[in-house]
């Protein structure tokens, strides 16, 4: 029976639980869902995001070494989602969410980069976005340094903090449910009210506890169950873009990180409707 060295196990363990964990961040991430296209294979890309700045198609995030990000580094991958930036330099369109991505922990984003490698490769280019002619790429870095604030601080109550960390930074919840100014930045005076120019088209409800327009009237029993099931208090289930958020991404959570969601969202200002 071949005995392997210490260290050489300990480096298998290791890898596995960093496989394991990137796992559960990309269920808690949504990678899924926005990267496979209707009929396509998984992240291979080409899903079409239509926008009020024109439509814009997912790119292959398999790891394929040609098509996809299988020559990328861990800090490249990093980079990309914490601060929108390309391996070559470039900006990238905030349709991709690095405005929220940026709140991730780097050993998440490591973790996450880690689980991609394991996955099978697809072989195919990405789209061009269809886009109005003034709006460029190397528009971005000026975008990104002109519009971006640095976010709030995380609540000082562990569970709250680790409610906001799925809500905002994996969740990204606030790309939909929060509106945008008219240079595509949210607006963080109506965090989570509602949107009325939601992706592909769609409105976004207000999520935050006000009683007559958000989820004030909702049992925190009913709205964690609403994230592991689709269900909603009256019997009927959610639709649309929401229904892909539940089965590839919130009912994959934890009951805890779900009860941590529905305990972030109660505390947050509650703003009616526009």
């Amino acid at each position: 029976m071949r005995r392997w060295p210490a260290a050489v196990l300990g480096l298998i363990w290791s890898a596995s639980g960093l496989c394991s964990e990137g796992a559960y961040l990309f269920d808690a991430a949504g990678c899924l869902a926005c990267h496979t296209a209707e009929g396509g294979q998984p992240l291979a890309g080409g899903r079409a995001f239509e926008t009020p700045y024109g439509v814009f198609y997912s790119p292959n995030i398999s790891p394929d070494p040609g098509t996809g990000i299988g020559r990328w580094s861990r800090a490249d991958f990093i980079k990309a989602m914490k601060h929108g930036e390309a391996p070559d330099g470039s900006a990238y369109f905030p349709v991709f969410p690095y405005p929220s991505y940026r709140l991730m922990s780097d050993a998440d984003a490591g973790a996450l980069f880690y689980h991609l490698q394991t996955l099978p490769p697809q072989r195919q280019k990405n789209l061009e976005h269809d886009l109005p002619w003034w709006l460029a790429r190397w528009m971005m870095k000026l975008w990104q340094w002109l519009m971006q604030e640095e976010p709030p601080p995380p609540p000082a109550d562990p569970r709250l903090s680790r409610g906001r960390y799925l809500v905002d930074a994996l969740g990204h919840c606030g790309e939909c449910h929060t509106p945008r100014n008219w240079a595509g930045v949210s607006d963080r005076s109506r965090y989570l009210a509602g949107s009325k120019d939601g992706p592909e088209g769609e409105k976004a409800p207000n999520i935050t506890p006000h009683r007559g327009d958000g989820l004030g009237k909702w049992d925190a029993d009913d709205l964690a169950y609403f994230l592991e099931s689709g269900e909603l208090p009256n019997g009927d289930y959610a639709g649309s873009l929401m229904t892909e958020v539940i089965d590839n991404s919130t009912s994959k959570l934890t009951a805890s990180d779900r009860r941590a969601m529905v305990e972030y969202l109660n505390s947050i200002p509650a703003i009616p409707g526009a």
